[in-house]
């Protein structure tokens, strides 16, 4: 009898797990993006690369991130791993101008990571980007504030996500990056 009440539960939940619809008509390297110089950053250059996505703040209590992000990009650009900054005032705590941005990050963080342009994440003028992870992956895929990670697999897919809370160069985002590079 108990074994049979933990199957009708198991099977019960499964009706109630948030899936995502995973239809990927698109992959992440059919998008663009602008860079916080003004080029155009193609994914498609990406292709056969994992890359972690991060919506960042200058003003942010998470700030602090980018040494991580930085380290994180140091130890495994060589074997297949892109990060990608996406400055965002998403959440009112970034500068406004590229230029101040791109200054802020190699002054105070030595960052030589791609960083866009200051981008929206979240909402209706969120960047096509965002939107893709979300209708493919989720309400997880949405960011919730600052320093939100996105790792894409070497397909072009969400393959998972990461609150503000988890540090780049935690075991769980290190472990999940080994894996699938």
């Amino acid at each position: 009898m108990k074994k049979f009440i933990i199957i009708c539960l198991s099977v019960f939940m499964l009706f109630f797990k948030n899936v995502a619809t995973a239809n990927y008509d698109k992959v992440f390297f059919d998008f663009k993006i602008e860079s916080i110089t003004g080029e155009i950053i193609d994914f498609n250059e990406y292709k056969n690369k994992v890359v972690l996505i991060v919506n960042t703040a200058s003003y942010c209590g998470f700030t602090k991130q980018y040494d991580e992000l930085q380290k994180l990009w140091d130890l495994y650009k060589s074997k297949g791993l892109i990060v990608l900054g996406v400055p965002s005032n998403s959440f009112n705590q970034e500068k406004k101008v590229n230029s101040e941005i791109k200054k802020f990050c190699e002054v105070n963080f030595n960052i030589n990571f791609p960083l866009s342009t200051v981008t929206d994440v979240k909402g209706e003028n969120a960047h096509e980007l965002f939107k893709w992870a979300k209708y493919n992956h989720g309400n997880s895929a949405i960011p919730k504030w600052n320093f939100h990670k996105i790792l894409i697999n070497k397909q072009g897919k969400v393959e998972d996500t990461f609150a503000s809370f988890t540090k780049p160069m935690s075991k769980k985002i290190i472990n999940k990056i080994e894996n699938i590079l």
